[in-house]
């Protein structure tokens, strides 16, 4: 039966287990080597470097293509806070769609937060100065282009200062801590949608990863 492994990505972590190295044969960044034991699972989708939150992986092809592709419109979920005032007002365009250097966006779901979501902590913070003129916003998208939601909030002068996904279809984030995962077991149906899993605490990062 194939398998999706649930992964609360840590900042400054690679969505990939492996990095080219240096002159000195040393990694320049983070990778989920450091924290997965998986063989034969691959990511299902992306997560970028500075973002953090739910990434799924699975060793099942034909799962990880129906959670990837766009065209089985699978939600993401991201808690994104941004320099500057989330008005209702300047939220619209992504709601309406909005061009981007690669072609126009499909209409995304957002809403202003009143409070920070964000349930843990990040190392490093943001900076108290920009944190202090920043406001939260919860925003999903179906397509996968490269820094989709950092660019669709930077062309509407919402610079992201830190940006959490913490849901992708039916699968939630739930209580899992950055470097803590989940595998369950998944059965092929038509669609990926499931009933709602709520991720518990599995394991923390490795050893290795702890060395950093």
């Amino acid at each position: 039966m194939p398998q999706l492994l649930l992964f609360n990505k840590p900042y400054l972590v690679l969505s990939q287990f492996t990095e080219p190295t240096g002159p000195a044969g040393k990694t320049a960044k983070q990778t989920l080597a450091g924290f997965i034991d998986a063989p034969g699972f691959y990511a299902a989708g992306r997560l970028d470097y500075h973002s953090e939150g739910l990434l799924l992986l699975t060793n099942n092809g034909k799962l990880q293509a129906r959670i990837a592709s766009p065209e089985n419109k699978v939600w993401k979920h991201y808690w994104a806070q941004v320099e500057g005032d989330a008005t209702e007002t300047a939220l619209q365009p992504l709601r309406d769609g909005i061009e981007l250097k690669d072609g126009p966006t499909k209409p995304a779901r957002v809403s202003r937060l009143a409070h920070s979501p964000a349930p843990w902590p990040r190392t490093p913070a943001v900076s108290p100065s920009r944190a202090a003129r920043s406001s939260w916003m919860d925003i999903a998208i179906y397509e996968g282009r490269n820094r989709q939601v950092r660019r669709m909030c930077a062309a509407i002068g919402l610079p992201v200062l830190r940006l959490v996904r913490y849901r992708i279809g039916d699968w939630q984030i739930g209580e899992l801590q950055p470097g803590q995962q989940r595998r369950i077991n998944i059965p092929m149906p038509d669609s990926v949608k499931t009933p709602n899993i709520a991720a518990v605490k599995s394991r923390g990062p490795s050893k290795t990863s702890r060395r950093h």
